[in-house]
C-alpha cells in the first residue's frame, strides 16, 4: 500500500494533487481529523468541501479517521483536554525556557489512528506500507527528526523533487485549486506568535477561546500543585503576551526552533 499522510495544509495537498496527476503514485490520502472541535474548522471545512470530492473526481480516496474508543465513542483532543485532571497532550510552553513540553497528542490522535486504519487494510510489520510525507525543502530537517511507526516506510515526495512550500502553493494554483490554511489544531502552541497575532485581530472570538483554554489548564496545573505553562513561549497568558508584543509584529513572524516533526501536523 502507498498512502500520502494528509494533513490538509500546503504539503500534503500538493502531494494529493501531484498523485492525481501521475507524478507520484499514491493509492489515498489519509486524514486523521482529532476532533471537529479541535482542528482548525478551516482546515475541517478544505479537506470535506474541496479536496475530498475534487480528489475523489480524480481517482484519489481521501479517507478521514478518528481516534475511536473501545464503546464506539470518538474522544477529541479538546475532550481530553477538559477532561483530563492529570497531564496535558499538548506541548504548552515551559517557563522560564519557553521550550515546549512533552506532548502525546501526535501519537495519540494521529500515528496510532492512522495506523490503526492500515493494520485494519492489511499492512503488517512484515508488509508495511509506504507512506508520502510533506516535508518540502525549506523544512527538510523535519525529516530527519522524525521517527516512523513499525508499520510504515516513509518516503519524501517533494524533497526528492526539489520542492519548496512556494512551490507547492504554486501546484496548488495551477490545478485550479485554492491554496489551503496551515493545518494545525487551534490551540496548537506550536503556533508562531505571529499566527496568535493574526487570530487574535481576525478572529478574536477563537483567540478568547484559547486564552480561556490556557487559563484553564494554568488553574489545574495550579491546584495540582504544579508550575504554570503557557500556549507560548513568553512566560504570561497569552492574551498578555500577544497584546504587549503588538508593536513587534514583524519580530514575531520569526519562525520558532520547535515544531512538531512527525509529519501528520503542519503539512
Amino acid at each position: 500500500m502507498r498512502c500520502i499522510s494528509y494533513g490538509g495544509g500546503v504539503q500534503s495537498t500538493a502531494l494529493c494533487v501531484l498523485a492525481t496527476q501521475g507524478k507520484i503514485k499514491a493509492e489515498a490520502a489519509l486524514f486523521a481529523n482529532v476532533g471537529d472541535d479541535s482542528e482548525h474548522p478551516s482546515t475541517v471545512k478544505y479537506v470535506r468541501d474541496v479536496m475530498r470530492p475534487w480528489c475523489s473526481d480524480r481517482g484519489l480516496l481521501v479517507h478521514e479517521t478518528k481516534r475511536v474508543m473501545r464503546d464506539g465513542s470518538v474522544e477529541t483532543l479538546l475532550d481530553r483536554l477538559v477532561r483530563d485532571t492529570r497531564s496535558v497532550p499538548i506541548p504548552l510552553r515551559m517557563h522560564p525556557s519557553g521550550a515546549p513540553g512533552r506532548r502525546s497528542c501526535t501519537q495519540t490522535w494521529k500515528i496510532k489512528v492512522i495506523t490503526k486504519w492500515l493494520k485494519a487494510h492489511g499492512v503488517t510489520k512484515e508488509n508495511p506500507a509506504t507512506v508520502l510525507i510533506g516535508f518540502s525543502t525549506d523544512e527538510a530537517h523535519r525529516a530527519s527528526n522524525r521517527t516512523p511507526s513499525d508499520y510504515e516506510i516513509p518516503e519524501h515526495p517533494l524533497l526528492d523533487l526539489r520542492l519548496s512550500r512556494t512551490d507547492c502553493k504554486a501546484i496548488i494554483k495551477r490545478a485550479g485549486l485554492s491554496v489551503p490554511p496551515k493545518s494545525a489544531c487551534w490551540f496548537c502552541p506550536f503556533h508562531r506568535p505571529a499566527n496568535w497575532e493574526r487570530m487574535r485581530r481576525d478572529d478574536p472570538e477563537m483567540f478568547g477561546r484559547v486564552a480561556e483554554l490556557e487559563r484553564m489548564l494554568i488553574e489545574r496545573r495550579k491546584s495540582l500543585g504544579k508550575s504554570p505553562m503557557y500556549m507560548t513561549r513568553f512566560g504570561q497568558p497569552i492574551d498578555e503576551a500577544i497584546m504587549e508584543r503588538q508593536p513587534d509584529l514583524v519580530g514575531l513572524d520569526a519562525p520558532d526552533t520547535d515544531s512538531c516533526d512527525e509529519g501528520y501536523c503542519w503539512t
